[in-house]
């Protein structure tokens, strides 16, 4: 059976509203592509890529860093007609985290009065369920077991964080961290995985953005985790592409 979560994610909502003129909820999210990975803007359970020209351009300059035994390795993405392409895969045992910190800020209005949002969205991708410790401001990691993870906020683990885990077929599950920041899932299906959470900080701030230093009201952080199960169930045939916003 496939489940379709509906995301109340107000502020996330009002962003998207900002630049597609609907109100659905995006994200950024990891996923392979040949010898590279790719950072990519849209909604994943819809079948949505955001593309260039078009919205995929405001999203503005995408930096990741390749995390390995090796040691870290950080480089801009590359944007291409349909993402931002990393110059790097990872390895097994290694992660691949990403943020796009320069999306322009949108307003909305609370109460009667005119604010200014910033959506901040973040996305790692892993490659095994072997712990992981946070580097975004949210961020979703794995946690040790196959399908459990842990959500951090400020490099502490955040309880009762709503999490979605969906695949682009679009069959979703939802559940609620624990008292640690942790939730697990059963993965039935094969193929490619995200999770996603989201956090609203209402305190306000500076941040030097594309117009230099720039005043904002709120944060919206989305932050993802991407995985692709090698074994399981065949995936539920995946919907036509949707349509992109202009």
């Amino acid at each position: 059976m496939i489940k379709q979560i509906p995301c109340a994610l107000s502020l996330a909502a009002l962003a998207a509203a900002a630049f597609t003129g609907t109100a659905q909820a995006h994200q950024i999210w990891i996923e392979p592509a040949g010898q590279q990975a790719v950072v990519r803007f849209g909604e994943f359970a819809e079948n949505v890529r955001e593309a260039s020209p078009g919205n995929l351009d405001k999203l503005g300059p995408t930096r990741a860093t390749l995390v390995s035994a090796k040691g870290d390795k950080t480089a801009a993405g590359a944007k291409t007609a349909d993402g931002f392409a990393l110059p790097f895969q990872p390895a097994a045992g290694d992660a691949v985290v990403a943020e796009a910190a320069q999306y322009p800020l949108y307003k909305f209005k609370k109460a009667d009065r005119e604010m200014l949002g910033w959506y901040y969205p973040t996305a790692r991708m892993t490659t095994d369920f072997a712990a992981q410790s946070p580097r975004n401001t949210l961020d979703v990691v794995p946690a040790g077991k196959p399908g459990e993870m842990q959500v951090f906020f400020r490099g502490k683990p955040l309880p009762k964080a709503k999490v979605a885990l969906v695949t682009q077929s679009g069959w979703a599950k939802e559940k609620q961290t624990d008292e640690q920041g942790k939730v697990a899932f059963d993965m039935p299906w094969k193929g490619l995985y995200v999770a996603e959470v989201t956090r609203d900080d209402t305190s306000g701030g500076e941040r030097h953005g594309p117009n230099g230093l720039e005043r904002y009201n709120t944060v919206n952080y989305v932050a993802t985790l991407s995985w692709v199960k090698p074994d399981g169930l065949e995936p539920v045939p995946v919907p036509a592409p949707a349509p992109a916003g202009k």
